[in-house]
């Protein structure tokens, strides 16, 4: 791992699960698991495609890899690409 990429990891971990964010507004951030963001296949981007989600919202029942990624952006009306981006701007 490289120290961008340590460095980068270490932001988005700080700052808690982008869904919970987007549901229940700013608060004290938890921990977090780093979901690669896919677009239309199995393979995974590089580290600045990572987006923080609480293990819930990653491998829980109502998470990406719980419920699929189509069922998952249907329930929540947002897709991957917003929460990356919302991660993206959290970090500066």
């Amino acid at each position: 791992m490289t120290k961008a990429e340590a460095q980068h990891k270490a932001k988005l971990a700080g700052i808690g699960c982008m869904l919970c964010r987007r549901l229940h507004g700013p608060h004290e951030p938890g921990p977090v698991e780093l979901h690669h963001l896919r677009t239309g296949g199995w393979g995974k981007g590089d580290y600045k495609t990572m987006i923080p989600l609480c293990r819930e919202h990653h491998q829980g029942k109502t998470g990406v890899h719980g419920m699929g990624t189509k069922a998952f952006e249907r329930h929540y009306g947002l897709t991957q690409q917003d929460l990356l981006d919302d991660a993206l701007r959290a970090i500066g």
